[in-house]
């Protein structure tokens, strides 16, 4: 039975990581600022789970974490995440996303823990320079984002190169899924349609994005943690498809009958102020072809089950 550190263990991916490795039956730390009454509660009925406060930004509490836990290897979620976010605390998200990284690498490498599975972002890529695009595309990043976690992909790559690491970067798309904890489609297309509130967005609604369900994510992240040698430090994972905002739109509204949602065509802005890179879909044939991975999602089957269980949530 292995033990492996979820870094961000009580964030949205980060607890979706932890209960999948639980399920399969390993030892999990999981570290966070705070811990999460999901997560509290999981520990209580689970002793292969540790919740563990620690700031990676602060070396003292990450070297005590890595001395009282054998960890065997690492999944990486911690991470202050989003365009607007980052945009708006541009030295705080350095000082997470890079000096978060920098710290952990460093941890790994004196207590010989090898492998890191670090979750990246297609914001790495900057403007998409095709309909679908592969990781070797160029990383051209246009936002705070982007760049804080393409310089954590190149320390992770300098770790990997120089110290004996094998850190693995997945970058996904614009992740979904219930409760997602950001104000973003399509979390706010499914609050609205099932509050019966009509929603009236004026531009974006032909800006074309992979978006992948919550699920497959967690399973790419794991694929890659399970495979027993990497041939290739960086792996798309998404769906292969780029649908239309207004296109999901449209979905939801077929979901939840009576829905009122008008996506108009035009230029997607973050925070409606804050221009998105050009986008497209990712092509996820390598992860395919090296770690086994299919997505199971498909964005009419997400947006669907994405629908039942917030509806679900409401009603309790």
């Amino acid at each position: 039975m292995k033990t492996i550190l979820v870094t961000g263990g009580s964030g949205w991916l980060g607890s979706a990581v932890v209960r999948r490795l639980l399920a399969r039956g390993d030892r999990v730390v999981s570290a966070d600022i705070g811990v999460s009454p999901v997560l509290a509660a999981l520990a209580k009925d689970n002793p292969n789970l540790t919740n563990a406060i620690c700031d990676l930004g602060e070396w003292p509490q990450l070297m005590r974490l890595f001395d009282a836990h054998g960890i065997d290897a690492v999944i990486h979620t911690a991470a202050i995440v989003g365009v607007i976010q980052c945009a708006d605390i541009p030295v705080k998200s350095m000082q997470v996303n890079v000096g978060g990284m920098i710290n952990l690498l460093e941890a790994m490498r004196i207590h010989g823990v090898r492998r890191a599975i670090h979750v990246s972002t297609e914001e790495t890529y900057g403007d998409f320079t095709a309909p679908v695009i592969g990781e070797d595309h160029p990383q051209k990043p246009t936002s705070v984002y982007g760049l804080t976690k393409l310089a954590a992909e190149h320390y992770g790559d300098v770790y990997s190169r120089d110290h004996g690491l094998e850190c693995i970067h997945v970058r996904t798309c614009w992740v979904y899924g219930p409760n997602l904890p950001r104000p973003r489609m399509p979390q706010t297309y499914v609050n609205a349609a099932l509050k019966g509130e009509e929603m009236h967005v004026k531009s974006g609604g032909d800006l074309a994005v992979d978006q992948v369900y919550i699920d497959d994510t967690v399973t790419g992240l794991i694929l890659a943690l399970d495979k027993p040698k990497h041939r290739f430090s960086a792996y798309n994972v998404a769906t292969g498809a780029a649908p239309t905002l207004a296109e999901v739109a449209a979905l939801v509204a077929k979901d939840v009958p009576g829905a009122k949602l008008r996506i108009e065509a035009g230029p997607y802005l973050h925070g409606d102020r804050i221009a998105t890179a050009k986008k497209g879909a990712l092509d996820v044939s390598r992860a395919r072809e090296e770690l086994g991975y299919v997505p199971a999602w498909p964005i009419d089957r997400g947006i669907a089950e994405m629908v039942r269980l917030t509806r679900e949530g409401q009603s309790r």
